[in-house]
């Protein structure tokens, strides 16, 4: 029965901005969409924790070949954090495992977020999807099992205080993939002489999508899927950085065939570009060794 079921799904390509709720993994809500969309592939671009909110983009189809360029993508989040205790999860959902009495003035905790905007280094917490072994840090954090974890680089490009009614703190932190706003938020306690740990997170832009352009899911389920495929937006936004290239149907042939293309006339071109057909339609990503073109990731003929 379940193999037919799958047999029955829609083949769609697109991309949606989900404004993921509270309380669901990335995975469960990608999972809901999909059976909503009723799609034969899909795939998300980024986890959020479940006691985060905020923007989600699904890919379908087609545009799940393009998912990566949005993981490496810059965020941004709005933080909500609690001083004077710290949980080992270092979020609301762990027990409180220390308080600290001193509570910092604005200008003191101001101070140390522009200490850590720049390249900075962290050290993943054990409360984490990171795999070691097989199986993720929290697994092994729930066992009562420290595992060593190597620090990582990240860059924290702006700190901003939206609010400060202690003990609760707002940022919005826009910041480097791989940051963990959970360690960033500890370390700018501890440096304001104090602890602390997250109430609330939401991210509210990836790669240029803002969470305003999003949809939740209980608004999705009140429409038809015609209005639902309405929303989508056509994979090569996920590549819109990239310089953009227009190929006639013969260098076209070639790509699609394994073929290298010259390209005397697109020279200045240095990296890997958007491919588009003299009208318009998007072919997928070319790979670009000097001005020889090669297929990198290319569009499935007859895609959405």
């Amino acid at each position: 029965m379940s193999s037919l079921k799958a047999n029955l799904r829609r083949t769609v390509s697109g991309v949606l901005l989900l404004d993921k709720a509270v309380g669901i993994s990335s995975n469960g809500a990608l999972q809901q969409v999909r059976r909503l969309y009723n799609a034969n592939k899909a795939g998300h671009t980024g986890v959020l924790d479940p006691l985060a909110s905020g923007l989600l983009p699904i890919c379908f189809g087609e545009a799940t070949k393009f998912a990566q360029y949005l993981l490496d993508a810059d965020k941004a989040y709005i933080a909500t954090l609690k001083l004077g205790e710290a949980t080992d999860t270092a979020d609301a959902e762990g027990k409180i495992i220390k308080h600290c009495d001193y509570l910092p003035s604005y200008e003191q905790f101001q101070s140390s977020c522009e200490a850590f905007i720049g390249d900075i280094k962290q050290i993943p917490p054990m409360y984490s999807a990171i795999k070691y072994q097989g199986r993720s840090l929290y697994d092994y954090a729930r066992s009562g099992i420290e595992i060593e974890r190597k620090v990582r680089d990240v860059h924290i490009h702006n700190i901003q205080i939206v609010s400060f009614s202690l003990p609760e703190v707002v940022l919005k932190v826009e910041c480097s993939k791989g940051t963990y706003i959970r360690t960033l938020a500890e370390d700018i306690a501890n440096h304001s002489n104090t602890c602390a740990h997250l109430i609330g997170l939401r991210r509210t832009n990836t790669a240029g999508f803002d969470i305003k352009d999003a949809y939740r899911f209980d608004d999705l389920a009140k429409i038809s899927i015609n209005d639902m495929d309405k929303l989508l937006l056509p994979p090569d936004v996920l590549v819109s950085h990239l310089p953009e290239i227009h190929l006639n149907s013969s260098q076209i042939e070639c790509l699609q065939r394994g073929q290298v293309v010259d390209l005397l006339d697109n020279c200045d071109i240095i990296e890997n570009p958007r491919v588009y057909s003299e009208e318009g339609r998007f072919i997928g990503l070319g790979k670009l060794d000097g001005n020889r073109l090669r297929a990198l990731r290319l569009m499935a003929y007859g895609s959405r």
